[in-house]
């Protein structure tokens, strides 16, 4: 929904923009600590004490013991936690985010160990693939890779560095890393990134989440990802890790091309380095500990269709229509509040959406398998007729100011904001789920404005004798008689963060800092949790109501927000530059671990030409969340709106509906390893320095490459191919054989989009559909791509189906089937077969494999005797195998004659999915 504030941030972002990035290289503040003992702990860790050499007033004063406490928690993830060793201070829940808590704060000063100089010598602490060093006095400390030794983090300050020794205040973290100049860093989101990908020196990071649209650039968004990834290439050996600051105060991260430096306005310093040392193992290890991303239903990796702005359900029932009209796919239609009585959560309109004539639909939609999702709020209407404000107020879940619920304005006007962190919020929370679902059996829910997003700012009141809002105008702008808040340290901290990128109060257009929550906890510190605290409870009470896998869609984020949601890139414009930056946001949230990721197709904010929303469902049926989306300001944009993008989207979204089995297996990699659904070209070839900073292609699991227009007017594509041979995945026969990587120059008419599969591969497509429930009961076929030519050649891939509304995504349960299939070419003999994981559930669904199609064997011979499961496939059978020459689309590019190569189909089979089989054939010498 609508960015209440965009309009102003928009002005000011310009004009401000440069005036805090220059604090960059401020001044140093302090002299650090000392460490003054350290001993091991009986879990295998070491802690230590340190001590401030001098204080200082900058910023407030230096706390003056400091405990550090190191541990190898697995042989690839060490944790160094630095925080106040006199008392306790905030933390991110453990029961939020479970994991090992630090030792309890004492320390026997007697084991000390010093000597006349103040340094201490201890040996380094390693596990198999990290070591962690310190120097004692001024305090810093040092992680390496130990196969290498490469300095992975390195906080000493020396004379010549931009950044000084560590600082440690109550309300200002000050800490920095050494870096080399050519390591490629991604991360530290959410933001738009107008460089792309790769993480931009000088830009401005700051990590606070923030309801301000995703147009403005460098910007605190509605997510905080303090998490960083470290891509080095030494001497053609590729090696990545990632860094993690696991704290949720807002922070400034200042990086310039040879270091990087955290500026936080609280909480404790909690780093967690992940070895890797590939991009994918580091996405695992990160996973693996914030948790898995969320199994997803089958039929959430559909299209869907949204519109704030469908006034009434007859338009609904319209678009819907239109779409099978128009023979686009759509699985699932959405309301945005339109559907709500005066814009109150879990409310119908009765005049707009009556309840009989909304279930009846719904009964419809259901039984053909498509789905409906509505939008929900965190901010509860103040209205004592309203039940569900009733109940939040008798059950006391409200976040509070002075011991009275926190006022704000939201759509409704005056709300009051559940408090996530209590316990009993949950549970009401739960029951008003509950109760809606009893109303309107939706499936699934979009949680919005919950970073959390105000219309005011500061302490309000209901005003006396006036209408809020009025019911006409915009309906952001704030109409409760407010007063700033500015005498507490809470709201007016002594380093302001470069909040909505012009330096804002904190509490502007939020939730007041010094409100408090659960336990006096208060929002100054819990601020960025508030999204995924309320993602944690939806999730929880979706999965209690029918027992089914939750689907949530979350616009605020946290670290671990992937175990229960979705995510959408948030209010985006229908520009060119917006479709461009869609691609690395949705790249970086891969890295965050929340795989399910896509923007608004065609573009929220007004308005898109047909031309780009073309351009833009080319690009957004393969976001892993596909969703046209639009603001109700904006002209219709549905699909079918022009012809020219119904074409378009016949063709990209007919493509994705044969990949749905490709994409849900890619979930459930996901699920397992934490693998992103979409790549960046580094992901796979690391070892080629050239894609690194790519940002206008992307991978969709290890092997589909999506080059798309990204320009208006083109009707052509400058693509990189990484080193190997790519297959157009639209027409077989067309091959691009890529000695060392190359640009190639593609044709790519209006309703073109080039997507290449690379060598190999075995991938398991269906024949696609209008409705994922039966695109997924057709047969499959399998496409094997070989190195072009190659006389010897390797091809894997893999399947996983499941009954996809069971909560558990996994094998064992007797309603999963998971298959890997391989294929060799060697010496003139094709090999392709399969070994299958628990096949029971694909045989009960009556799956088969009718068509196996394979790539780039040499031209020079073609495929006879061929034998399935052992037996020989005579003339009679109506099995068939035919050949086709393939065309090397790049010999007009380097004038280079390329070797002839095959294409071998062999139809008519009926090989069920859920059984092993094995086919061969040799290749025979043309006549």
């Amino acid at each position: 929904m609508l960015s209440s504030s965009s309009s102003f941030y928009s002005v000011l972002l310009v004009l401000l923009l440069c005036l805090h990035s220059s604090d960059a290289a401020a001044a140093k503040i302090g002299q650090g600590y000392r460490l003054v003992s350290i001993e091991e702990t009986p879990d295998g860790g070491i802690v230590g004490l340190l001590q401030v050499k001098q204080k200082n007033q900058i910023y407030g004063s230096d706390i003056t013991n400091l405990q550090i406490y190191v541990k190898h928690e697995t042989e690839d993830r060490l944790r160094v936690h630095i925080t106040d060793a006199d008392k306790q201070r905030w933390e991110i829940p453990y029961n939020l985010l479970p994991r090992e808590q630090p030792p309890a704060m004492k320390l026997t000063i007697s084991k000390s160990r010093k000597d006349g100089g103040g340094s201490l010598q201890v040996s380094d602490y390693s596990s198999n693939e990290l070591i962690f060093s310190y120097t004692a006095d001024p305090f810093s400390f040092m992680v390496k890779r130990k196969s290498n030794g490469d300095i992975l983090f390195n906080s000493k300050s020396d004379k010549s560095d931009p950044f000084g020794e560590m600082v440690f205040k109550d309300q200002y973290i000050e800490i920095s890393t050494k870096l080399p100049k050519d390591a490629s860093l991604y991360g530290l989101g959410e933001n738009t990134q107008p460089h792309g990908i790769k993480l931009y020196p000088n830009d401005p990071y700051t990590l606070y989440t923030t309801d301000v649209s995703a147009i403005n650039l460098n910007t605190d968004l509605y997510g905080s990802h303090p998490v960083y990834m470290d891509l080095r290439n030494v001497g053609g050996q590729p090696n990545a890790h990632a860094v993690l600051l696991l704290n949720s105060n807002g922070m400034d991260v200042f990086y310039t091309a040879t270091s990087l430096t955290y500026k936080i306005i609280g909480g404790v310093l909690d780093f967690y380095f992940f070895a890797g040392p590939t991009p994918l193992a580091v996405v695992d290890q990160y996973t693996a500990f914030i948790g898995r991303p969320a199994p997803m239903p089958y039929w959430s990796l559909g299209f869907h269709q949204c519109r704030w702005g469908y006034h009434n359900l007859s338009v609904v029932e319209d678009v819907v229509a239109n779409y099978q009209k128009a023979q686009i796919p759509l699985d699932v239609i959405w309301n945005d509040d339109d559907h709500m009585d005066g814009h109150k959560d879990f409310t119908l309109n009765p005049n707009n959406y009556p309840r009989p004539k909304l279930l009846a639909f719904l009964d419809k939609i259901h039984s053909m398998g498509m789905k409906y999702i509505v939008i929900i709020d965190p901010g509860i209407a103040v209205n004592s007729s309203y039940g569900v404000y009733q109940r939040a107020i008798a059950n006391d879940v409200f976040i509070k100011y002075e011991g009275e619920p926190y006022l704000a304005q939201v759509w409704p006007g005056a709300v009051n904001f559940p408090d996530f962190l209590n316990p009993k919020t949950v549970q009401w929370w739960g029951d008003e789920i509950r109760r809606f679902h009893e109303l309107v059996p939706v499936n699934g829910l979009w949680i919005d404005m919950n970073e959390a997003s105000n219309f005011c700012s500061g302490l309000c009141k209901i005003p006396k004798g006036k209408q809020c809002p009025t019911g006409s105008g915009p309906g952001w702008v704030c109409c409760l008689d407010c007063k700033n808040i500015t005498n507490t340290r809470w709201d007016d901290p002594p380093y302001k963060i470069n909040a909505s990128g012009t330096q804002v109060p904190i509490g502007f257009k939020t939730i007041a800092t010094s409100a408090y929550h659960y336990n006096g906890v208060l929002e100054y510190d819990a601020h960025s949790l508030y999204g995924f605290s309320q993602s944690i409870a939806t999730h929880q009470a979706l999965q209690g109501l029918e027992g089914k896998r939750p689907f949530i869609l979350s616009r605020s984020t946290f670290v671990g927000s992937g175990k229960y949601a979705a995510h959408w890139t948030g209010d985006n414009k229908g520009t060119w530059e917006d479709l461009k930056y869609s691609i690395s946001t949705m790249l970086n949230f891969g890295i965050f671990g929340v795989p399910m990721v896509g923007s608004d197709i065609c573009g929220f904010y007004p308005a898109p030409t047909e031309e780009l929303c073309n351009r833009w469902i080319e690009v957004g049926a393969f976001y892993p969340f596909s969703r046209d989306h639009a603001n109700f300001y904006s002209p219709r944009q549905e699909l079918y709106q022009w012809e020219s993008v119904a074409e378009s989207a016949r063709n990209a979204l007919g493509m994705r509906y044969k990949l749905l089995p490709h994409l849900y297996t890619l979930n459930f990699e996901a699920h397992s390893t934490g693998a992103p659904i979409a790549r960046p070209l580094f992901f796979t070839f690391s070892n080629y320095t050239d894609c690194y900073g790519l940002s206008t292609q992307f991978l969709l699991g290890s092997s589909i490459m999506v080059s798309p227009v990204l320009e208006q007017g083109k009707t052509n594509v400058k693509a990189l191919f990484p080193p190997g041979t790519w297959y157009n995945l639209f027409d077989m026969s067309q091959i691009i054989m890529s000695k060392e990587g190359k640009y190639v120059t593609l044709d790519a008419p209006l309703h073109v989009v080039n997507v290449h599969l690379y060598q190999n591969t075995i991938l398991p497509i269906q024949q696609g559909g209008l409705i994922s429930k039966e695109a997924r009961k057709t047969p499959f076929t399998l496409i094997v791509t070989f190195p072009a030519a190659a006389s010897d050649g390797q091809a894997k891939g893999n399947l996983f189906l499941d009954e996809d509304e069971l909560p558990e995504m996994k094998l064992g349960n007797g309603y999963s089937t998971y298959v890997d299939f391989y294929a060799t070419v060697s010496k003139g003999t094709v090999k392709v077969w399969s070994e299958v994981q628990e096949g029971k559930y694909a045989l009960d669904q009556g799956l088969i494999v009718e068509k196996i199609t394979v790539l780039g064997l040499d031209g020079s011979a073609q495929a006879a005797t061929l034998e399935v499961n052992g037996n020989k496939v005579d003339d009679a059978s109506k099995i068939q195998i035919s050949a086709a020459e393939q065309k090397h689309l790049d010999e007009v590019e380097d004038g280079a004659h390329k070797q002839k190569t095959l294409m071998i189909q062999v139809i008519g089979l009926e090989i069920p999915v859920g059984k092993n089989f094995a086919m061969s054939w040799k290749m025979g010498v043309k006549a």
